[in-house]
Parts: structure tokens; C-alpha cells; sequence
């Protein structure tokens, strides 16, 4: 039995980035816990590995100041331990009167964050950055990059290991039982005894911070997000990184465009319900997970909402028809063909929806006696996860033995 005086649960890029903090900040005996045996399988490892500057988050918030922040850090912690990274820009583009007003807004939201804006009118403009795009308008933000988000999760865990950090993987949590003074925690590898729990736990974030009685009105619905490729021969079509401009009444970007930093451009996001919590494929199937999301009232009352039905609606669509995934992909770049697109990866989203019906967008980590439990991470979770690490550990350390 091995014994901590903190241990966070999820070694993704918020647990690392945790761990990180603490043991920098302290003098602790820290443990780091992850159920895979590799790092980043996960929502870390499984995205567009996007830096999004904070253009699109209201000004004041904590994602605001965590994407800002986190962007910045992340471009000095990318050259200072050689995580490949591309410094390309993003272009958002209108296509219509009202989607070119809501950019005007996103420009002022960008100001009040500090994120410098370029804003492009007509087609002949756009065409000077993106000449395949399709637009009447377009905010171009040249902060925003790609990141290996993958080999940026073993850095940090790397950090962790240096600053003493203790790490276990193949280690997945099943049990925990409050003591007068500590936790114990039963795990696939044996049993963990920490003063203290930090829950990273991303898809099971949920169901770990239940264990602790934490988080009651609140539950992770996955949704699946698919990409494609472009095949070699057609990664000229997109310079840089190129989006639809954003709903605001979504949590999601929609499909658009990013060059990663081994060239290679991806297509994608949908977002469709998956059936269980890692159903990457959408053929895979988890009853028990399913039934879970099905018979939850705030997933009831969310897919009540007829904007919300039309939108799952064209969702699966894209998932099971690769014309219509194409068709919103040319709504972009309308040269793009169905054979210029090749499947690629799918990452799962560990969307928190309360119990009113409401998709939370902004970051959520509530505390327990002796634990913090940090339920939604979601989009930019990687931009931000310097900064959020941070802000978590000093949270910990001020509760720890208070």
C-alpha cells in the first residue's frame, strides 16, 4: 500500500499540467494515476491539437483569461522543450449578412482579451490568406497555432516526473473508501492511500467525483467528434487553419479546417452522441454507458430543445453519409470532393450537461472534504491547461490541511 500526501486521478494534459503545479509549488508528496498505460489516449491526445488565442470567449471569463494566457505559454513552453508546434492562424468566415455581423462582435470580444484581429471583407481579401475559401468575410486571428498535443502530454508529465512526481499507469481507479485522515483508493494495480484526491479524471470525471459525493446534478455526455483527412496531394487547399463562424448558442465550432504540425490537414469535427463514453467508432457500443445517457434528465431535456434535435440530426448525418460531411466541408472550400477526403481519427468530448438540460460551457471543478474534482475541461481545455493547471493547484494547496 502505497501512501501520498495528494494524488490526481487522469494524467491528460489538466492532470499533468496539475501534478505539474503542485510539486512545483510544494514540497508534497504527489502521485499522478492513469488508467491507460500510455499517455494522451484519450480527449488529450485525440483532437486537432488547436492554440485558440481567445477571440471567442466573453471577456472576463476564465476561459477567456485561461486561453489568452494559455496560449502564450503554451508558445514558450513548445520552444523551450521542443514540442513541435505551428504558428499558423486561423481565419473564421461569414457567408452571410448576419454571420459577418457576429464576427464584428467576436472582433470587440477580441479586443477587450487582448487578441489581436485582422478583419478581411470580400472575397478578393480572404483570397490573400485562403485563396480555395469561399466567404464574403472573414476575422483572421494570426495567434492562433497547432500543437502536437500528444508529445506536449509527455512533456509535462516528464516536468511531473522531474519535480517528484510518482506515476502510475495501467492504474485505474474502482473503488474509494473515506478513512478518518486519508483516502484509500482500490486500484487495477493494487492500493493508493492520499490525504488529498484531485479528479482529472475527463470521461469518468463524473462518476469518480460521484465516489466522494461531489457533483450531484451533473453528468458526462460524450459526443463523438469525426475527422478526415486530405489527401497529400490537396493539403495546399488550406495555408493555415480555417472555421466557420461559431453558433453561440453551441458549445461546438462545427467542421473546419486545421494544418497539424506534421503538415498533414485535417477535416472535421461533427458532433454526434456517441454510444458510450470511448465508442470511437460508430459502430461501437456500450449498453450499460448508453442507457446511462439516455435515462438522464438533463440529456432529456437538452435533445427536447428543437434547435438541439435538428442539430443531432445533421450530426449523425455526417457521421454515417460522407456526402454530407463533404457537403459542410465545401461550405468552406467548395473545390474539396468527396475522394479528396480520407477517413481519419475520432476523439470523444466529455461534454458535462446538468440536470436542467443545460450543455456547460464553461470550466467546472467543484470541492469535496479533502478533494477538488475538476468535471468539465472542455474546448479550449488544451489552450488552457497551463494556466487552469495552475489555478487548480493553488485552489489544492490553500484547501490542503486547512
Amino acid at each position: 500500500m502505497k501512501k501520498h500526501d495528494i494524488i490526481v486521478v487522469g494524467a491528460g494534459c489538466v492532470g499533468c499540467s496539475i501534478a505539474r503545479s503542485l510539486a512545483t509549488a510544494s514540497d508534497l508528496d504527489i502521485a499522478l494515476v492513469e488508467k491507460e498505460h500510455h499517455l494522451a489516449q484519450h480527449q488529450s491526445g485525440r483532437n486537432s491539437g488547436v492554440l485558440h488565442p481567445g477571440f471567442n470567449y466573453e471577456p472576463g471569463s476564465l476561459k477567456a483569461r485561461f486561453a489568452t494566457e494559455g496560449t502564450r505559454r503554451m508558445k514558450e513552453y513548445a520552444a523551450k522543450n521542443d514540442v513541435p508546434i505551428d504558428e499558423c492562424g486561423v481565419l473564421v468566415v461569414a457567408q452571410s449578412n448576419a454571420e459577418e455581423q457576429r464576427l464584428e462582435k467576436l472582433q470587440e470580444q477580441a479586443a477587450e482579451n487582448g487578441v489581436e484581429t485582422e478583419f478581411l471583407r470580400g472575397q478578393d481579401t480572404i483570397a490573400e490568406y485562403e485563396p480555395h475559401v469561399s466567404g464574403q468575410a472573414a476575422l483572421r486571428a494570426p495567434g492562433a497555432a497547432s500543437i502536437d498535443s500528444q508529445q506536449y502530454v509527455y512533456s509535462l508529465a516528464r516536468d511531473a516526473e522531474a519535480a517528484g512526481v510518482d506515476i502510475y499507469t495501467d492504474t485505474r481507479v474502482d473503488e474509494v473508501v473515506e478513512r478518518s485522515d486519508s483516502f484509500h483508493l482500490s486500484t487495477s494495480s493494487g492500493s493508493l492511500v492520499g490525504r488529498y484526491v484531485v479528479n482529472a479524471a475527463g470521461l469518468y470525471a463524473d462518476k469518480l467525483a460521484a465516489k466522494f459525493g461531489v457533483g450531484e446534478g451533473y453528468q458526462v455526455v460524450p459526443f463523438r467528434g469525426e475527422y478526415y483527412e486530405v489527401v497529400p496531394e490537396k493539403r495546399a487547399t488550406c495555408r493555415s487553419m480555417i472555421y466557420p463562424t461559431p453558433d453561440p448558442e453551441l458549445p461546438f465550432l462545427g467542421v473546419h479546417y486545421t494544418r497539424r504540425t506534421d503538415n498533414k490537414v485535417i477535416v472535421g469535427p461533427n458532433a454526434v452522441l456517441a454510444f458510450g463514453r470511448e465508442a470511437y467508432d460508430n459502430t461501437n457500443l456500450n449498453i450499460s454507458e448508453l442507457v446511462e445517457t439516455l435515462g438522464f434528465r438533463g440529456f432529456q431535456r437538452l435533445i427536447s430543445n428543437r434547435k438541439m434535435i435538428q442539430v443531432a440530426w445533421d450530426e449523425m448525418n455526417k457521421s454515417y453519409r460522407k456526402q454530407k460531411f463533404v457537403a459542410a466541408a465545401q461550405r468552406l472550400v467548395p473545390g474539396v470532393e468527396a475522394t479528396d477526403l480520407r477517413p481519419s481519427f475520432a476523439g470523444i468530448r466529455a461534454q458535462v450537461v446538468s440536470s436542467d438540460g443545460e450543455l456547460v460551457k464553461n470550466p467546472l471543478f467543484k470541492h469535496g472534504t479533502d478533494s477538488t474534482h475538476v468535471l468539465n475541461a472542455v474546448s479550449p481545455g488544451l489552450t488552457c491547461s497551463l494556466p487552469f493547471g495552475d489555478h487548480i493547484a493553488e485552489s489544492v494547496l490553500d484547501r490542503f490541511d486547512s
